[in-house]
């Protein structure tokens, strides 16, 4: 099950971030970020209030606060590399350091001992992402600052991740919810830095297309963690953040088929390796 839920995790992230990106070349990517967090935290608050949540520890909720800030930083990031760059280049980049950094301290400082299929499955899977962060076709679609932002989001991811991963499985949504009010506080820290080094090329007002698509984007993120978090309960934190970080598949296919990006032969074999990975890590 908890394999099935990191699958979850990454097919939500992965249409998350498609359609975010969409949205960020409409309207600035702040108001994609903002906009979706505020979605995410109201789609936690109703859906908590149907499960009829039980009171939490204030460290859960302190844990989930620090993986909104991972969170934030991520989604800034993220969204403002996907308006100025390729979307099967920019969100690949952004999971490398977002798998990495959480698999490497799970290891070794939280006691994680994985059987070694998983260990092949990892080290399959890593390659795999930088394989598929290849740049696409050559002509500079994916800008240097867009792959930097990429690499500043995959630090955010792992903040996010590793954050999540110490709150307790009697916490339900709470680190959720409490992790998007801190992405929104977040975001609106990091805007001032941002928009600073950023020149602002769509200043419209938010159309209800590009409304629809950022509230969706946030709640989509917000089912991913929401997925990841339960899929905790039952794999190591390695197992579901590298399963979870399979996301760019998704964005990567959608680029290629609807935004005709073109692939290279190493983005190509990195496709191939990260399915090979899901698999092995899957059965072991």
């Amino acid at each position: 099950m908890g394999i099935a839920l990191a699958l979850v995790s990454a097919l939500s992230y992965g249409i998350s971030d498609v359609i975010g990106g969409l949205a960020s070349r409409r309207i600035s990517f702040v108001r994609v970020a903002l906009i979706g967090q505020v979605g995410g935290l109201c789609a936690t608050a109703l859906l908590m209030l149907v499960i009829s949540p039980t009171p939490t520890q204030g460290a859960d909720l302190a844990w989930g606060a620090g993986s909104g800030i991972g969170t934030g930083l991520a989604m800034a990031f993220l969204f403002r590399g996907l308006s100025r760059g390729a979307m099967s280049v920019v969100v690949p980049l952004s999971a490398v350091g977002g798998v990495a950094l959480p698999v490497l301290i799970s290891v070794a400082f939280l006691g994680d001992k994985p059987p070694w299929l998983t260990w092949v499955g990892i080290l399959i899977a890593l390659p795999a992402l930088w394989f598929i962060s290849s740049s696409t076709d050559g002509s500079g679609s994916a800008s240097r600052a867009a792959v930097y932002d990429g690499l500043a989001a995959g630090g955010g991811i792992a903040i996010q991740y590793l954050c999540l991963a110490q709150a307790e499985p009697s916490s339900g949504l709470w680190p959720i919810l409490s992790g998007r009010a801190a992405a929104i506080a977040t975001i609106l820290v990091a805007a001032v830095a941002l928009l600073r080094s950023t020149t602002v090329r769509n200043t419209a007002p938010t159309s209800p297309s590009a409304l629809a698509l950022s509230v969706g984007a946030g709640v989509l993120a917000a089912t991913a963690l929401a997925a990841y978090l339960y899929a905790l309960r039952t794999e190591f934190v390695t197992v579901a953040v590298v399963l979870s970080s399979l996301y760019p598949v998704v964005p990567v296919i959608v680029g290629i088929v609807f935004l005709h990006e073109r692939l290279r032969p190493p983005q190509t074999l990195g496709l191939a390796a990260a399915l090979t990975a899901t698999v092995l890590i899957a059965v072991a």
